[in-house]
């Protein structure tokens, strides 16, 4: 009854939380450049929503939207995930040319993926009677593929997390939780490659700043994105400390209160805002976990190349979400989306791996570089097929298409790049064109 109450308090506050919270800002826990370099070369990364949610069908939020607490929790009896397997969820990213995974190890309804000590509410003790993450990491491992592990501090099974002034011990409680589960996490399972935090700001905490105001006798609730001010603290730098005391070279987002080793942005592509490294993460299916209907809701090609485009011509990464079904299979047409984008990666990856985006235009297209090229991703052709691009960079000697292997008509000035003839012969979706330097 009391998250019921709550609902309409949070709502607003959490759609606004990814763009307006508090940060602590401090560089000493930074991973250096050289040790960043891997995760800006690659690009492109699969995300991995699964859970007891999976099994009702309706995202990973339903416990809070449609809190019935017993209940939710009896889905852990349910829980049997028959069809799961690391090696498949592996080589469905490793088809899409992802060169990373990130994969839910508890989301904020508290069940564990992993076998944990600290609490029985986990797969091992389900009727799977399975480590998924251990079967992930180590499908993983085999496949060379760089192994990320989201994490959410948050957990609405304690009313600490609703009112942590209140219920203290509670909140404290849920804390112990916390760095004991992501001590497991970075001992148990051996080189961890990226921590994908969620929900440990203290932006969260508190119901969104819900209080009583004992002077016009009534509830009210804290303006969104304005922090929780109250006793309790995650202690973002402690935590983060230990994850770099158990895994030095370990990346790590934003999301547990310190600013993180880049940026995260959710959902819809604000584009780059700063010099900082960052990720786009969104869906594949409008969903973070399964829904009934996901299948029909997936996107076409098309979208998701020039998704993966617009980002990383503006320097990002994109990591791209699925949710498996309840029996642990990723929707068949989502498998075939990301085979496809695996199909136009391993055509013209090298003007996306290992590149750093250089400019975007909205109304046309951007370009990426690398040490032997600059690349022009084209994803609406000029009428009159001119394309004068901004480029104060090195000399060009020759520009041919990717994507129709012929030459391109250019000429270059110290300020732009002028592309002439451009003819977008069979529709591609990106017309690539390759400026090779001297």
């Amino acid at each position: 009854m009391l998250k019921k109450c709550l609902i309409i308090f949070l709502l607003p506050f959490f759609t606004l939380w990814a763009a307006r919270c508090q940060e602590v800002v401090d560089s000493s826990l930074l991973l250096p450049e050289q040790d960043m370099q891997w995760w800006r070369d690659a690009k492109f990364g699969l995300f991995i929503h699964y859970g007891l949610y999976s099994i009702l069908g309706k995202d990973a939020w339903v416990m809070f939207l449609e809190p019935d607490e017993e209940e939710y929790n009896h889905l852990q009896e349910r829980f049997t995930c028959e069809k799961f397997s690391g090696k498949k969820w592996v080589e469905a990213a490793k088809d899409a040319g992802c060169r990373y995974m990130v994969v839910t190890t508890r989301h904020h309804d508290g069940f564990s993926l992993f076998d944990s000590k600290i609490s029985d509410y986990n797969a091992v003790n389900s009727p799977a009677k399975r480590d998924l993450i251990a079967e992930y990491v180590n499908a993983a491992r085999e496949a060379d593929m760089k192994i990320g592990f989201y994490y959410s501090p948050m957990d609405w099974r304690y009313p600490g997390f609703f009112f942590p002034d209140m219920y203290r011990s509670n909140a404290e409680k849920m804390k112990k939780q916390t760095y004991i589960q992501v001590r497991e996490l970075l001992t148990n399972y051996g080189k961890i490659d990226i921590l994908w935090w969620d929900g440990a700001s203290d932006d969260w905490l508190a119901c969104g700043g819900l209080y009583f105001d004992v002077n016009d006798i009534q509830w009210h609730s804290r303006a969104p994105g304005e922090p929780y001010t109250g006793k309790f603290s995650w202690e973002p730098l402690k935590l983060n400390k230990m994850v770099r005391d158990l895994q030095p070279g370990i990346v790590i987002n934003p999301r547990s209160g310190w600013m993180g080793d880049f940026q995260t942005q959710e959902g819809h592509l604000k584009g780059k805002t700063s010099d900082r490294p960052w990720e786009l993460c969104t869906t594949i299916d409008g969903a973070w976990g399964w829904t009934f209907g996901s299948a029909g809701r997936t996107m076409g090609i098309d979208s998701c190349i020039r998704l993966l485009i617009t980002v990383v011509c503006q320097d990002g990464n994109l990591l791209l979400n699925v949710g498996p079904k309840p029996d642990g299979e990723i929707e068949p047409v989502q498998v075939q989306r990301l085979k496809e984008m695996g199909t136009f990666l391993s055509r013209y990856g090298e003007s996306v791996y290992n590149t750093r985006g250089i400019f975007f235009d909205p109304g046309w297209g951007g370009t990426t570089e690398n040490k032997e090229a600059l690349y022009v991703h084209i994803l609406k052709v000029p009428d009159d097929g001119t394309l004068v691009i901004p480029y104060k960079g090195k000399k060009i000697i020759s520009a041919r298409s990717l994507t129709y292997q012929e030459k391109v008509p250019f000429r270059q000035s110290e300020t732009v790049i002028t592309l002439t003839g451009i003819r977008n012969k069979q529709n591609a979706t990106d017309l690539i064109v390759k400026l090779s330097f001297r």
